[in-house]
């Protein structure tokens, strides 16, 4: 399916893909010594120079500062304490940058540095001034390299790893491609390490189904690990992007897997990708998480309609009004965000109400939508119906519905029998709504 052209490609006057490449700790610091690994970098440098010159837009997230930090101050581990690390990002993001820049000088390109914070994109208005900016460095055939600004965030208002900043930058700049490169070489069904019969991922269609395993951590010197990729891939997928998991081993691995290479675990984005203030949503800090039962999840996620009191069971954290909260199902899982009409106190009371006994509960009059749906930002997709055709025992496919002559079944199990043509079946399948 073609993707409608983005704001930035349209501001850029080409069709060319924008790729961001998110580069761990892991990949930067050898973890026996505590050095910078400098012919990695130079590496991923090149593959950097090869996208350029292809006519691509080039993204770097980079970790590393507070290693280098270390690094620099002669220190062996990383340290606990947030003002320790802040003073250590602050030593090494100037001496990561010069790195940078004479890797990427050397081999012909202009970089620039970009320090963002959460409070940054949360607010609408820098969101889009971040956005603009963006696209003028892409335009001038800059390379920007982007990483949080330890130094002035503060722990609520940080991203918290970096593989939640590069889905946040890619949701930004309304990229193609977003590829995080760590230590290893695909997401797995268990642990490679512990159990000789993983096998790899390659593709994933729909996160919400995926059984992997995700007790890969982070090293001493990162904060990442799987989780907060699989965190990542629900963000940009939602935004319209393409995200691919790969080692830093073999960065080369990046042009092959744009040319079709089966390489690493490539998460394919959502057909109805999140656009405009939808998809800024996905960029506001969570303050909290409000569960829902099985009629609430299918009617904001299958009916896009709006969140009322009488399908939530359990209200977590505390949040205020207009506040951004995750939306999960009955088992705790997220599959949507949005901004609450109301806070955190004021829900527990509602939960689990109809609309009619508010007023009473809150003591004064009000309508009871908990989240409008012009304030929700699907993260998985909804489901879809589909019709099964058989001619004796063997099922035949028509385009991506089955469709068979004695029955119709829809995704929620609702099942219609009758006699339908192939055309007649279409047409069902097109229209099935439960």
């Amino acid at each position: 399916m073609k993707r409608v052209p983005s704001y930035v490609k349209a501001a850029l006057h080409s069709d060319k893909l924008i790729i961001v490449i998110k580069i761990g700790t892991s990949s930067l610091i050898n973890e026996q010594y505590g050095t910078l690994n400098l012919s990695s970098l130079s590496r991923i440098c090149e593959v950097v120079r090869e996208l350029h010159s292809k006519g691509h837009y080039v993204i770097i997230v980079s970790s590393g500062a507070v290693g280098v930090g270390c690094q620099r101050l002669g220190l062996t581990s990383r340290p606990t304490k947030i003002a320790q690390k802040q003073a250590l990002a602050a030593v090494g993001q100037v001496h990561l940058m010069r790195y940078y820049e004479d890797i990427l000088n050397a081999l012909g390109l202009r970089c620039a540095q970009v320090l963002l914070t959460l409070d940054n994109l949360a607010d609408r208005s820098q969101y889009i001034n971040a956005r603009n900016t963006f696209t003028e460095l892409l335009a001038y055939g800059a390379i920007p390299v982007v990483n949080e600004n330890d130094t002035v965030a503060v722990q609520e208002l940080r991203f918290g790893d970096n593989d939640t900043l590069s889905a946040q930058v890619a949701t930004l700049v309304e990229a193609d491609y977003l590829f995080l490169m760590t230590d290893v070489d695909a997401l797995y069904t268990a642990n490679p390490k512990l159990d000789p019969s993983a096998t790899p991922i390659h593709e994933v269609e729909d996160i919400s189904s995926l059984t992997a395993d995700t007790s890969t951590a982070g090293t001493q010197w990162g904060t990442g690990g799987m989780v907060t990729k699989l965190t990542a891939a629900r963000i940009a997928t939602a935004a319209g992007c393409c995200l691919v998991i790969c080692t830093s081993q073999k960065p080369e691995g990046i042009v092959e897997i744009l040319n079709g290479a089966r390489q690493g675990t490539k998460f394919f984005p959502l057909q109805n990708a999140l656009k405009g203030r939808k998809r800024w949503l996905l960029a506001v800090p969570v303050r909290g998480s409000i569960w829902m039962d099985d009629g609430a999840v299918h009617a904001i996620r299958d009916r896009h309609k709006s969140l009322f009191p009488v399908g939530v069971i359990k209200v977590v954290g505390e949040f205020s009004a207009q506040d951004a909260v995750s939306l999960c199902d009955a088992s705790g899982h997220e599959f949507a965000r949005g901004l609450s009409n109301f806070d955190s106190k004021e829900v527990n009371l509602m939960k689990g109400r109809h609309t009619n006994d508010l007023p009473d509960i809150l003591g004064y009059h009000t309508e009871g939508e908990l989240i409008h749906r012009g304030n929700l930002a699907l993260l998985l997709p909804g489901k879809q119906g589909y019709i099964v055709f058989s001619k004796g025992s063997r099922p035949q496919t028509l385009g991506k519905y089955h469709v068979s002559l004695s029955k119709l079944v829809c995704s929620r199990g609702r099942l219609v029998l009758g006699s339908f043509s192939a055309v007649e079946s279409l047409f069902w399948s097109r229209h099935c709504t439960e």
